[in-house]
């Protein structure tokens, strides 16, 4: 189940060709940010992306691509085995980058790209 609805004037999912694009999920759940630092956000945004996907008919082994904005980049180590967790084997191509400042305060942001055959 996703942890929030969007915070802006935006859609979570987007079909777009044979992709269905994802907006950056944070680590919310019932609108507040989950407790556990950058680890448990991380794990939260990713299943909000895998609840996003589910809507759409996929899942995370659908995912192609991902970008990961960091609040911190030195918190990427820590992101990144969350991240690994979340995602099993499965290893989309992704680019990680820190950030000024993620809205509500959040220590991460993940957005996804995932390949919609026959969609």
């Amino acid at each position: 189940m996703s942890g929030s609805a969007p915070l802006g004037p935006y859609r979570t999912a987007v079909r777009a060709g044979g992709f269905v694009v994802c907006s950056g999920q944070l680590g919310l759940c019932s609108g507040e940010l989950v407790d556990g630092g950058v680890a448990a956000q991380t794990r939260q945004a990713i299943a909000n992306l895998a609840a996003a996907l589910t809507g759409e008919g996929l899942g995370l082994a659908d995912v192609c691509k991902t970008t990961v904005f960091l609040a911190d980049i030195a918190d990427y180590d820590e992101m990144n085995a969350a991240y690994v967790e979340a995602f099993g084997e499965h290893r989309p191509a992704r680019s990680a980058v820190g950030v000024a400042g993620l809205p509500r305060g959040a220590a991460v942001e993940i957005e996804a790209w995932a390949v919609a055959t026959g969609g």
